[in-house]
């Protein structure tokens, strides 16, 4: 599915944005908000979404981060860093969130050309189009050494600055990637690493956490020599899609985001006791 232009022609794209780090407050309602929409979008095979989501400093965490032997220690860490602690809802481990950082999701239906790895393979490409302008060099593998590592890193020069990872909910499909615009992406590895080390890590047989290396990160601002904005990453991302219609969560789809958002609240409350 690198053929991106070709999967959303003759498809109505809504763009819901939240990109105003108030707009939701806690990352658990981003979450429920992308299942809503699976849900809505699943239902029919003409339509998609493309969500905008910031979030100030907040570390996502995996379901495997919250079994740290002491998560507790790990996510008092965190805090104290000034940073607020969710559990999400789908793959992944943790990674850190803040203004800087851009979130968009690509809500597609879950239609039969759509295999377990074309939702990847169609944000890497839209990704490598976003930004053609100033790099020709960004590749999609798994950088050993980031944090939530996976066969879909986005890295230049084997520095990581993003992430993908996908949803399926009910005939729907969220594509999720967090850009690293601008910043120290080593900073952000740095924290990620320190929160291992007080959840002793180390420690746990049962899992195999990331080993970070704070020098495998980096933000794209930093590794094209640009000094980029959340708000220009949108731009062009709009400015790929054409035509759009603004809209946000309506109808039954609050009715729906209602019920999601309560069993994120419950999967953090038992996550993190």
């Amino acid at each position: 599915m690198k053929d991106w232009k070709q999967f959303f022609k003759d498809k109505r794209i809504r763009v819901i944005d939240h990109s105003d780090p108030e707009a939701l407050g806690t990352a658990m309602a981003s979450f429920a908000v992308d299942d809503t929409l699976c849900e809505s979008i699943g239902r029919c095979g003409d339509e998609s979404a493309c969500r905008f989501w910031v979030h100030n400093n907040t570390v996502v965490l995996g379901i495997i981060d919250s079994r740290l032997p002491a998560v507790d220690d790990a996510v008092a860490f965190l805090e104290e860093k000034g940073f607020d602690v969710v559990v999400r809802n789908s793959g992944g481990l943790a990674v850190v969130l803040d203004q800087d950082v851009l979130n968009f999701s690509f809500i597609v239906p879950d239609l039969p050309e759509m295999g377990i790895h074309s939702g990847y393979e169609l944000m890497t490409a839209f990704v490598q189009d976003m930004y053609k302008d100033l790099t020709d060099q960004i590749e999609a593998f798994e950088v050993v050494g980031s944090y939530c590592p996976g066969d879909y890193d986005l890295s230049i020069g084997g520095k990581k600055f993003a992430g993908i990872s996908q949803r399926r909910v009910k005939k729907g499909i969220a594509v999720q990637i967090y850009i690293c615009v601008r910043g120290s992406g080593a900073t952000r590895a740095k924290l990620v690493r320190d929160f291992y080390g007080k959840g002793r890590s180390i420690d746990d047989e049962r899992f195999a956490y990331p080993d970070v290396e704070p020098d495998t990160m980096r933000s794209l601002s930093e590794l094209v020599d640009v000094e980029l904005t959340v708000e220009d990453s949108k731009v062009r991302v709009l400015r790929l899609l054409g035509d759009v219609e603004y809209t946000d969560l309506s109808g039954e789809e609050l009715a729906v985001f209602e019920k999601r958002m309560a069993q994120m609240i419950e999967r953090n409350q038992k996550a993190l006791k």
